[in-house]
Order: structure tokens, then sequence, then C-alpha cells
């Protein structure tokens, strides 16, 4: 269920950067309402799953999940570069979360 719950605040995490991005430092309050409190429940069930997992394996899932969907979204929705060295970067984080995963049990 840990797991479950970490994965769940890692598309959190995804929502509240992108509510962020569209929050226009902070300028837009509906959009800052919706990051910074999306921001929070994410936080919370991270916290909560730490409870059960290893905080470096859990940790880099989270920002894991965070940095791969934050990245896909951009070039999806806001037209960032989707060069072959991105790509290659965003599938080296993949790859160290899972190397973590199975390292770390």
């Amino acid at each position: 269920m840990a797991w479950v719950i970490l994965t769940v605040a890692g598309l959190l995490e995804i929502v509240w950067s992108l509510a962020l991005k569209r929050a226009d430092g902070l300028t837009r309050p509906g959009w800052s309402v919706l990051g910074l409190g999306t921001a929070m429940v994410s936080l919370g069930l991270l916290s909560y799953a730490l409870r059960d997992l290893p905080v470096g394996t859990a940790y880099a899932a989270w920002v894991g999940i965070g940095t791969v969907g934050v990245a896909a979204a951009g070039m999806a929705a806001f037209r960032e570069p989707a060069s072959r060295t991105r790509l290659a970067g965003l599938a080296a984080v993949i790859a160290g979360v899972v190397g973590l995963n199975l390292i770390g049990g």
C-alpha cells in the first residue's frame, strides 16, 4: 500500500508543478492555491509512505515520477524541446529510480 500512496504523491507532484507554472509567479490566485495545496497533499502522502519505505528509495521514486511527468507534460503542453539528449536524461532518471528500488529492496 505504501507504494500506491507514494505513486499518488508523485503524480500530485506533477499537478502542483504544472499549476505553479500556470500561477505565473503566484500572481494568479486560483492556480497558486491549487499548486500550493496540491504540494502540501503530495508532501503529506510522501511522509506517510516513508513510514514503510526506505527514505532514499522512496524520495528518488517520488522525485523521479515528478521529474519525468513534468518534463513530459512540458514537452506536450508547453512545447518544450524533446531532444534526444533530454529524452536520454529522462531515461537515466528512470533507470536510477529502478536501480535504487532493486538495490534497496
